[in-house]
Order: structure tokens, then sequence, then C-alpha cells
């Protein structure tokens, strides 16, 4: 048997548990609140940590999810990136976020030191 034939069959046995809405997206705008609420991660939480923990010398922090608090966008300038790949330098941040990724839907970082930051920020 073809593999997709079992992924299909497997697919139309998947349902959504309507006792349990936190593995489903907000579907009105007060909902999207009370889960931004529920899930204890705010913008400012998260920069707070990232100055905390690796020393960020500039942190800008973007809610793009229209403010559900579920997908964040990042700029972080912190000295501790240098003579760092880009992978590195996103494990270094991620091992600091881990359980505020952990509550949300999507991260994106975009990690620069102090020197390519000056080259690259808007002026």
């Amino acid at each position: 048997m073809d593999p997709r034939h079992k992924l299909t069959k497997s697919l139309d046995q998947l349902f959504v548990d309507s006792s349990n809405p936190t593995i489903m997206s907000a579907r009105t705008d007060d909902e999207a609140a009370r889960n931004a609420a529920n899930s204890g991660v705010t913008p400012e939480a998260i920069k707070q940590k990232l100055e905390a923990n690796l020393g960020a010398t500039h942190v800008v922090i973007e809610d793009m999810s229209g403010g559900c608090g579920q997908m964040y966008e990042a700029i972080i300038v912190s000295p501790q990136f240098a003579k760092k790949t880009t992978l590195a330098r996103h494990r270094l941040v991620n091992a600091a976020l881990k359980e505020e990724i952990a509550a949300i839907h999507a991260w994106t970082p975009k990690c620069h030191t102090p020197e390519e930051w000056e080259k690259k920020r808007p002026q």
C-alpha cells in the first residue's frame, strides 16, 4: 500500500477536543486575549529575560499575532553573539527562553552583535 494512503486514513480520524481550547487557535478577539493572558508570555517579559540572560544591549519584540501573544518576532543585540554562527546565536536565545517558546506558537529571533547592529540599524 502506498504510504500516502495511510496518512490520509490517519488524518480522517483526527478531531478537535472542544473541552480543551488551548490546542486550537482563538476564534474571537476576546478568546485571543484570554489565551495571551493565560500563556503568561509578554513582550516585556521576553525582553527582560534576554537582557538578564544574554546581556542584550538592544531588544525589540514585536507581537505578530495581532494581539493574542502567540507569535513574536525579535531583534536582539548582544556581545555574546560575537564569533558565533546564526545557528549558535539562535540556540543561545532559545535556551534562554525555553519556557516562553514552549508556551507560544511561533518565535523568530534576529540576532546581531553590537557592531553588526550599528551597520544595519535604521538611521
